[in-house]
């Protein structure tokens, strides 16, 4: 098969809901859509505008019940994602595209909805950084890396690894050679001011600043991602 069929015959969907991370999927369709001929799907429940956590308004052109099967389904994070944890009809989605999907992704915390839809259990997979411990919660190997390749699923990291994660899925799916020319093309030449883009390397007092911040948050989505555990091991059970 020739590039050029290869990039013919490429669908992916991006998933959509409200308070998602705009970064988290803005990046990677930067990426994306600097592939010719690849048929990319903004998918929502509905057609109805989606305000991103910080107030950004998206529009989605597809819904989920009009969604072809896809080659790659990818799934950004945010603050939404604690509701959708828990909705049936979503996570029902995800299952059934994923169970076809020649590749399963995610950016951010769209690895713990991955993971609730039972599509990252045996796998390797990363997510944000605060959120790590509840992936691992999900019964999901973690790994605290940019991206994550484990067979057909890639995860990426938080927020900002969304471009390192579409370069990635572009050299898995067209060879290293196209994903270099798109990272060209888009400059992605990252030199941070401050070496402090991650718990590793930020002082101390940077992250524990971060995370007494993030404290509630978290315990929230602890006890959601606490309830998911249990439905998935009564299922399992069944």
């Amino acid at each position: 098969m020739t590039v050029k069929e290869q990039l013919s015959s490429i669908s992916i969907g991006i998933v959509l809901f409200p308070n998602v991370t705009q970064l988290d999927f803005t990046g990677p369709y930067e990426v994306f859509a600097k592939l010719p001929n690849v048929q990319l799907y903004l998918l929502a429940e509905t057609l109805e505008p989606i305000r991103s956590d910080c107030g950004l308004t998206f529009l989605a052109d597809t819904t989920f019940a009009q969604a072809p099967a896809l080659d790659v389904l990818f799934v950004p994070g945010g603050p939404g994602i604690n509701a959708k944890m828990e909705d049936e009809k979503f996570l029902g989605f995800l299952k059934t595209q994923g169970k076809q999907a020649r590749y399963v992704t995610s950016v951010c915390t769209g690895s713990l909805l991955l993971a609730a839809a039972g599509l990252l259990q045996g796998y390797r997979a990363t997510t944000h950084w605060l959120s790590l411990d509840l992936l691992e919660m999900l019964g999901v190997e973690t790994v605290a890396q940019r991206v994550v390749i484990d067979r057909n699923r890639i995860t990426g990291g938080g927020v900002t690894a969304g471009i390192d994660f579409g370069l990635a899925l572009v050299a898995e799916l067209f060879g290293e050679a196209i994903a270099q020319a798109i990272q060209l093309q888009i400059e992605y030449n990252p030199q941070p001011p401050f070496n402090s883009g991650s718990p590793q390397t930020a002082p101390a007092a940077v992250v524990a600043s971060v995370t007494a911040a993030s404290h509630n948050v978290q315990e929230i989505r602890r006890q959601i991602v606490q309830r998911v555990v249990t439905q998935l091991q009564t299922a399992n059970i069944q």
